[in-house]
């Protein structure tokens, strides 16, 4: 195309830059301007990246540079709602980083001002565009597994509180289910294909907290030490089962401290055909002749996480350029949000939350 669509980033925290440097690799962006409420780390981004729009105020940016084109929004969770919505109402199209919003009638909101003013609202489901998600939706598209009635996803980390604003449920509207649990719960749904979640029961609990300052083995502290005045208000485990109207049922677990062997991240479906286990390389489970048969699919570098956030960008821009259909929609989002909500009230009532 001659002419680059022009992008500003609003947060320049540290996920800002995998969305800078998306950009930065696609030959139809001009990144174009920075926004951050911390003027010294707004300043340090600039420099760093050579952009010299420098903005403390997201309304102040939108006024002054009315030809910009698309907007990134990568602050924290609290803000992304109003973010996103002034962006929106300023005519520009938006990706959002998840989770969309702190809850459900945020999310709605953020829809609506999409819609009334006629651009894309992208949410940044980053593990839809991983090579692992391709090619297990392949198999599920051509009907390899059958019918997907059940599915356990983790992400646990046995001490990996993220530190910061993450632990401030002011910021960050709740731990490790909104923060990784959100990732699990959407790319689960997306392969299975996008059924309608109709019921959750879930759980959380408050038991070992933010623990950066323990040792290691070696007597090294495992992470980052906790700063004097950091917050630690959210849940350190969350698990929920999540009930979808085509029957199948999905088991979600996250958290950010627990007294485990080690940390883990996998996903398993079980279908009436055929089963398989992302960990993160894709082992499949089915029987062949009459024999149970696990099968190699001989691809020790097919699930590499490398590109994540390149893919997402360059579908983002392909979205605005061509108006393509976009893989990760703001109606994914809201769906996303409800069921978190509902996990959320499950745990505070202690009974199942019916959704819809």
């Amino acid at each position: 195309m001659s002419k680059k669509i022009k992008v500003a980033i609003v947060g320049t925290g540290n996920i800002s830059e995998s969305h800078i440097h998306g950009y930065l690799n696609n030959p139809n962006v001009e990144l174009y301007a920075f926004c951050d409420i911390r003027k010294e780390r707004l300043e340090e981004m600039g420099k760093k990246y050579g952009v010299t729009r420098l903005y403390t105020d997201e309304a102040d940016m939108l006024k002054a540079l009315p030809e910009i084109d698309a907007v990134s929004v990568c602050t924290w969770n609290s803000a992304h709602a109003p973010c996103t919505i002034a962006a929106l109402r300023a005519g520009k199209h938006v990706l959002c980083e998840k989770p969309m919003a702190t809850n459900a009638a945020e999310a709605r909101e953020m829809l609506r001002a999409a819609k009334e003013n006629g651009k894309l609202l992208m949410i940044g489901f980053v593990r839809r565009f991983g090579n692992d998600c391709k090619i297990i939706k392949d198999f599920v598209d051509n009907g390899f597994f059958g019918d997907i009635y059940y599915t356990k996803a983790t992400y646990i980390r046995r001490n990996g509180s993220p530190g910061g604003w993450f632990g401030n449920k002011e910021f960050s509207a709740g731990g490790p289910l909104i923060d990784l649990g959100v990732h699990i719960t959407d790319l689960t749904r997306y392969i299975m294909g996008d059924p309608k979640p109709i019921s959750v029961y879930g759980a959380t609990f408050y038991k070992l907290g933010d623990r950066r300052e323990l040792k290691d083995k070696k007597g090294y502290v495992a992470s980052s030490s906790r700063g004097d005045k950091d917050v630690f208000n959210v849940e350190d485990l969350a698990t929920a089962l999540i009930r979808y109207d085509n029957g199948a049922v999905v088991s979600i677990e996250a958290s950010f401290s627990l007294n485990t062997k080690k940390d883990e991240g996998k996903i398993e479906f079980f279908g009436t055909k055929a089963g398989a286990k992302l960990d993160p390389e894709l082992e499949l489970y089915t029987d062949i002749n009459g024999y149970m048969t696990n099968v190699d699919l001989c691809m020790p570098t097919a699930l590499s996480f490398n590109g994540l956030f390149e893919n997402e960008i360059n579908h983002y821009v392909d979205c605005i350029i061509n108006n393509t259909e976009c893989l990760a929609p703001a109606e994914d989002g809201v769906t996303l949000m409800e069921i978190l909500d509902a996990i959320y009230e499950s745990a505070r009532t202690g009974h199942e939350v019916i959704i819809g």
